[in-house]
């Protein structure tokens, strides 16, 4: 099992080395300097390797809580890599749809239609007034009532 004082006195070598925690769980010391922790399993029987972070943004006690929701997830049946990919996906069509993206978005079609001083008011007054009270939140949570 590693320690902190073993993460953080590690030296860089000539190539990769890995220093192991246990149950997959390892720090991949790069020769650049880079210190990464990573978890090798096994899933539908292909060898995988999940990427938990760097160190020391990511400590020893972190990587391990990341280890434990990774290997909850496998006992359930769900790939860990693919469960990050499928989050990151529904994050990215979330803000796409945020308040602040569907108004930029309708401010651009009817900017052709308005006066070039309407435009800059209308645009000021979204980025003063509403994108920091409703601008990250999704569109379809909104309500009329809230507006009033």
């Amino acid at each position: 099992m590693l320690s902190d004082f073993k993460t953080s006195k590690a030296k860089t070598q000539d190539k990769p080395y890995k220093l192991t925690d246990g149950k997959g769980l390892y720090l991949l010391i790069k020769p650049q300097g880079g210190k990464l922790w990573r978890f090798d399993y096994r899933f539908q029987d292909k060898r995988k390797t999940l990427a938990i972070g760097g160190y020391p943004d990511v400590t020893l006690a972190n990587a391990r809580e990341k280890l434990e929701e990774a290997r909850r997830m496998l006992a359930g049946g769900v790939d860990p890599m693919e469960n990050r990919k499928a989050v990151k996906e529904a994050k990215a069509e979330e803000s796409s749809n945020s308040f602040q993206a569907v108004a930029r978005e309708w401010l651009a079609l009817n900017s052709s239609k308005w006066a070039e001083n309407t435009h800059k008011r209308t645009k000021e007054r979204l980025e003063q007034c509403l994108f920091p009270w409703l601008g990250s939140r999704p569109i379809a949570e909104i309500s009329a009532r809230e507006l009033y």
